[in-house]
C-alpha cells in the first residue's frame, strides 16, 4: 500500500478536530479505559457502525425528500407498511395483515402495534395524512403514487382534483384502506419506498416549516432514532428501544460523517474512524490490493439533462450530437476506474429482465452510439439549421470529486469533437444542484438517477410531461400515452414491449437526454461488518440486520 500524502494527513487532522467537536461519542480517558480494540468494558464487541456521506441531508421530510442520502436516513429511522429485506424483496413491516378484494383494486391493511418516539401510537391516519400531504405539497416523488396506481393520484398531480380525493382512507385506528385505479403488480414493491412512510400529523403541523430540518424535529418509528444532525458535518443514529422488532436490531449506534474529499475519506478509513468508504479513480491503484477492497456494480446511471427551453439545446439533433461526441469507454476506463460501465440507454444493465428472462438493456440495445466523425457531421448540420456557427453553454454539476472529473472530461471531449462548442463548468453544493434542476435554471445538468424500485418503469415514467423528476421541460405526448398504457397493462409480455417502446421514444426519436455511464463502486469495507443490507433500488442501506463481529 502506498504511503499517504502529507495533504491527506493535514486534511485528516482538520477532520479529526471537527469530529471531536461533534459530540458523537464519549471522549477522554473514561472512554479509552472502557473500550479497547473495538470492545466494550464487558469484553463484547462494540456494535457501532461508522460511515461517510459525500453531502449533507437536504431535508428529512418524507413527503419532500428526493435524494439518496435522505432516503437512507428515512429508511432507518422510519418504517412504512413494507420495507426491503436483506434479499431486496419488499416484505410486510408495519402491515401486520394485508388483504385485497377479488380484482386487486382495494387493499386493506391492519397496522401492527407500533410507537412513535414521542410515545404516540402509529395509526392508519398517519398514513392517510402523509400520503395526501405528498400530493398537497407537490412533493418531488408524488409521481410514485401515480406509479402505484392509487385512485385519483394522477388527476390530483395534474391539479384536476383535490388531494383529499386520493384513494386512501383510515377506516379505523389500525385499519387502512387503499383503492387503486386497477390491480397493479408493482404496488407492494413500491410500498417499501420512503415516499410511502407515515407522518404524525400533530407533530408535523406544530413544527410547520421547521419540520424535519433538525434531529429533534423528526419522529422515529423505525429501527433507529436520529439524535444528532450537524449541517455539513455529521449525523448520528441510535437503536430505537421502542421499535416493534427491536430484538432484530444489533447495531447500537451509527455515525455518518460528511466527507467530500476522497483522500480524507481514505485516511479516515485507514485510521479506523470510518468502516466503509467509496474510492475515486485517484485512489484505486493505491488500494486495489487491500484485502478489504471490493468493486460493486450499481444500478444507478449518470447522464446529461438538457434544458428543452434553451434556444439551441431544444433541437434534438444538437442534443444527439453532444451525446454521441463523448467517448464513454475512455471515461469509465481511464477517468473513473471504479467498475462503472458505458451506457447508451436510461435503463441500467443487469437488474431488469423480461418475462422470458432477457435483460432489458440487451433487448433494446444502444441508442445514439457513434464515432466522433459522425457526431461532428450531425452537429454541423444541426448548428446550421438553427442559424448558429458556435455554441457556449454551461454544465451544472454537484461539487463532488467524481462529478468534477467527469465534467472536465466532458469539456475536453465536446470542445475537441464539436467545432465551435464551449462548455463552462459550474460546480455547486448537492442540494443547490437539485434546486437548480427543479427550477430548470441551467443549460446542461450532469445528473444521477438511482432507481426507486425493481422495474424498468423507475427509469421511464420520470420523463412524462410535468413529472416531478422531469426537471428539463421535456414533453412528448406519445411517451406520456405509452407510460399511461403500460401502467394499466396486466399482460406482462405486452407491458414489457411498452416499456421498451418508451425508451425508444425518449432516445431514438428525441435524444431527450444523453446517458453516459452506469455506476460502479470501488470501496473499502471492513470484514467485521456483517449483514449490512445494500439495495440496488430505493434507499441504499438498511442497518436493521447488521452487526459487528
Amino acid at each position: 500500500m502506498k504511503k499517504n500524502t502529507w495533504l491527506g494527513l493535514i486534511l485528516l487532522a482538520i477532520f479529526s478536530l471537527v469530529v471531536s467537536g461533534c459530540n458523537f461519542s464519549s471522549s477522554g480517558k473514561d472512554k479509552e479505559d472502557k473500550e479497547e480494540d473495538g470492545k466494550e468494558g464487558d469484553g463484547k464487541v462494540a456494535q457501532v457502525l461508522n460511515l461517510s456521506a459525500t453531502a449533507n441531508i437536504p431535508t428529512l421530510d418524507s413527503t419532500k425528500a428526493h435524494d439518496g442520502i435522505a432516503f437512507d436516513v428515512l429508511n432507518n429511522v422510519n418504517e412504512g407498511l413494507y420495507r426491503q429485506d436483506e434479499n431486496n424483496k419488499s416484505v410486510p413491516a408495519l402491515a401486520e395483515k394485508h388483504e385485497k378484494n377479488e380484482d386487486g383494486s382495494i387493499h386493506t391493511f391492519t397496522i401492527r402495534d407500533a410507537k412513535w418516539s414521542n410515545g404516540d401510537s402509529v395509526t392508519a391516519a398517519d398514513f392517510e395524512y402523509a400520503w395526501k400531504r405528498v400530493m398537497k405539497e407537490a412533493g418531488a416523488y408524488n409521481y410514485m403514487l401515480v406509479t402505484a396506481g392509487i385512485k385519483n393520484s394522477e388527476a390530483i398531480m395534474n391539479e384536476e382534483m383535490d388531494a383529499e380525493e386520493l384513494g386512501i382512507k383510515a377506516t379505523g385506528e389500525k385499519t387502512l384502506e387503499v383503492t387503486l385505479e386497477s390491480a397493479n403488480p408493482l404496488f407492494e414493491t413500491l410500498l417499501a419506498f420512503p415516499t410511502f412512510l407515515p407522518q404524525n400529523q400533530k407533530f408535523v403541523e406544530e413544527l410547520g416549516d421547521q419540520y424535519a430540518l433538525e434531529a429533534e424535529n423528526i419522529l422515529a418509528n423505525g429501527p433507529f432514532k436520529l439524535v444528532n444532525w450537524t449541517q455539513e458535518q455529521s449525523w448520528k443514529l441510535v437503536k430505537n428501544p421502542d421499535y416493534w422488532d427491536a430484538e432484530s436490531v444489533k447495531i447500537e449506534e451509527v455515525n455518518v460523517f460528511v466527507v467530500k474529499d476522497p483522500s480524507t475519506g481514505a485516511n479516515l478509513y485507514e485510521t479506523e474512524k470510518i468502516d466503509r468508504v467509496k474510492l475515486t479513480s485517484a485512489l484505486i491503484d493505491q488500494y486495489d490490493e487491500d484485502k478489504n477492497f471490493k468493486v460493486e456494480k450499481d444500478s444507478g446511471i449518470v447522464f446529461l439533462r438538457f434544458n428543452h427551453n434553451h434556444p439551441v439545446l431544444k433541437n434534438s439533433e444538437i442534443r444527439r450530437a453532444i451525446g454521441m461526441a463523448v467517448d464513454r469507454q475512455g471515461l469509465t476506463d481511464v477517468i473513473l476506474k471504479d467498475g462503472s460501465s458505458p451506457i447508451y440507454g436510461v435503463v441500467g444493465e443487469g437488474f431488469y429482465f423480461s418475462p422470458d428472462n432477457k435483460d432489458y438493456r440487451e433487448l433494446n440495445g444502444d441508442f445514439n452510439k457513434g464515432t466522433p466523425e459522425e457526431a461532428k457531421a450531425i452537429w454541423e448540420k444541426a448548428l446550421a439549421e438553427v442559424g448558429e456557427t458556435e455554441l457556449t453553454v454551461s454544465i451544472n454539476i454537484a461539487d463532488s470529486d467524481e462529478m468534477k472529473k467527469v465534467a472536465e472530461y466532458l469539456q475536453a471531449q465536446l470542445e475537441d469533437n464539436l467545432p465551435g462548442f464551449k462548455l463552462e463548468i459550474k460546480a455547486v453544493p448537492f442540494a443547490q444542484r437539485l434546486e437548480i434542476e427543479k427550477a430548470v435554471d441551467y443549460d446542461i445538468s450532469l445528473s444521477t438517477w438511482g432507481p426507486d424500485y425493481s422495474d424498468p418503469m423507475t427509469y421511464l415514467d420520470m420523463w412524462v410531461e410535468g413529472g416531478s423528476s422531469n426537471r428539463m421541460d421535456y414533453s412528448n405526448p406519445k411517451l406520456d400515452a405509452l407510460v399511461q398504457d403500460a401502467r394499466g397493462e396486466t399482460d406482462l409480455s405486452k407491458r414489457y414491449e411498452m416499456l421498451l417502446g418508451i425508451e425508444k421514444i425518449l432516445l431514438e426519436e428525441d435524444a431527450a437526454v444523453a446517458p453516459l455511464y452506469q455506476r460502479g463502486s470501488a470501496i473499502l469495507v471492513r470484514d467485521k461488518i456483517k449483514n449490512l443490507a445494500k439495495h440496488p433500488t430505493g434507499a441504499e442501506f438498511t442497518y436493521k440486520w447488521a452487526h459487528i463481529e
